[in-house]
């Protein structure tokens, strides 16, 4: 396993990663969990995802309990907040209220003292960045969080938090996780810039585009029964014959570099160096063991050129 720093910070993490977006908690049986779990920690992933959202806390219960085999200064966990947890005014968003009650929630459910990164999951316009940032910054003075974090935020939203912080000797964010791969690549033109400029790595997920770039799925009527787009309408709504066109020409480039279409498209991923992990989910530990072959591939200017030509 390669590692990577973490932005501008000096944390290191595994350039492959796993995540528990649908999967603990939700339809990945607890045995299948675990064993994808410790086959990747035994594999070099020292990087570990979740979120209070998923499953209503459900995934990090499970993922919980599965890293109490393991020293808890071996391994980095992240999690969230910014989602509805409730249905009450203030059962979301980024409120000092919020952040607090479900930072210590997820510390409960997750049976640990610190979580490496805490998220916030979603920029939220209803709170003021200075109460987030804020109260962030308290949680990592209590030792309750070590880095700060953002999802899908925008370069100009980050830009305003670095202000921020810096104004008010706040800590500042070292990460954003925002969607990344082949067929989604809208932070190559101003996120992964600013993230250069300004110490913020990026820890990208869906680096696989929810398995469509596995080349799994070779037509948009046969889909695998065991597979993700069988269980969720939302992801099989975004298997179109055009994409699939793509990746089979990909799986025609993986194939000449003896190399699977994945692990293609995570080499790929990882071409960046503003990226300091891609995140991937797996129901199987097979598929653990897959994706973390793609650790330390460097791909050919020629095939780069290729793959861009394709794409485009």
């Amino acid at each position: 396993m390669n590692f990577r720093r973490l932005g501008g910070s000096g944390l290191k993490v595994s350039e492959i990663s796993l995540g528990s977006w649908l999967t603990y908690g939700g339809y990945v049986e607890r045995e299948n969990a675990s064993k994808a779990v410790q086959t990747a920690y035994e594999l070099g992933v020292n990087f570990f995802d979740t979120a209070n959202v998923y499953e209503r806390g459900a995934a990090e219960q499970v993922l919980g309990d599965i890293l109490k085999a393991y020293p808890r200064e071996s391994y980095v966990l992240a999690t969230k907040a910014f989602w509805p947890m409730g249905d009450g005014p203030n059962d979301r968003g980024l409120s000092r209220k919020h952040v607090i009650e479900q930072c210590n929630a997820s510390l409960k459910r997750l049976g640990v003292d610190y979580v490496d990164i805490f998220y916030c999951h979603r920029h939220d316009p209803e709170t003021p960045v200075y109460e987030t940032l804020r109260t962030i910054d308290d949680l990592i003075r209590q030792g309750k969080v070590l880095y700060a974090g953002v999802s899908e935020w925008t370069a100009a939203q980050m830009a305003e938090a670095i202000g921020m912080a810096d104004r008010y000797l706040l800590d500042r964010i070292v990460v954003n996780q925002p969607v990344y791969n082949m067929l989604d690549r809208y932070i190559e033109k101003e996120v992964i810039p600013f993230g250069e400029r300004n110490g913020i790595g990026q820890v990208v997920f869906s680096p696989l585009a929810q398995g469509l770039l596995t080349g799994k799925y070779k037509t948009a009527s046969d889909i695998p029964a065991d597979s993700r787009a069988a269980k969720l309408e939302w992801v099989r709504k975004g298997i179109t014959e055009e994409k699939l066109n793509k990746v089979s020409a990909l799986a025609d480039i993986a194939a000449e570099l003896e190399l699977t279409t994945g692990q293609l498209a995570l080499a790929w991923v990882l071409r960046q160096t503003n990226v300091a992990s891609a995140l991937v989910g797996a129901s199987r530990p097979e598929q653990v063991v897959e994706n973390v072959k793609a650790a330390g591939i460097v791909l050919s200017a020629e095939v780069l050129e290729r793959i861009e030509s394709l794409l485009a």
